[in-house]
């Protein structure tokens, strides 16, 4: 499961996000590999408006590293958008080096189950 907990914020400073995906099932269902350098699909209920850049680290699995995580909302999905959609948005990874690692990382977790064709919550 998603957890979307601020560490630190306020009015002048983006606040830095907590998330932890559980597993790989949960990591190909946020992975948006269609933007050209990655990106996640974030469950949440905060209002973001596109272009909001967002920070935070990033953990997945029994993995003890947490991953620096950086982007911006391409995409927010608004509450009762319909029945099948979960409210949240779409983050797209930079095109730097950061970006470049955690989408290295991803694809290489996810292995030949990016391209198996299975639902999943973006596009």
């Amino acid at each position: 499961m998603w957890s979307d907990s601020t560490l630190a914020g306020n009015s002048s400073r983006p606040a830095i996000l907590q998330l932890r995906i559980e597993s790989d099932q949960e990591l190909y269902q946020a992975y948006i590999p269609s933007f050209q350098g990655g990106g996640l699909f974030v469950p949440t209920s905060r209002p973001y408006q596109l272009g909001d850049e967002l920070y935070g680290l990033l953990s997945i699995g029994e993995d003890p590293q947490r991953h620096p995580l950086v982007g911006k909302v391409a995409w927010v999905t608004p509450a009762n958008h319909s029945a099948t959609s979960q409210r949240g948005v779409g983050i797209r990874f930079p095109d730097d080096e950061r970006g470049q690692k955690l989408k290295k990382l991803i694809e290489d977790r996810l292995g030949n189950t990016l391209h198996s064709g299975r639902a999943n919550h973006t596009f």
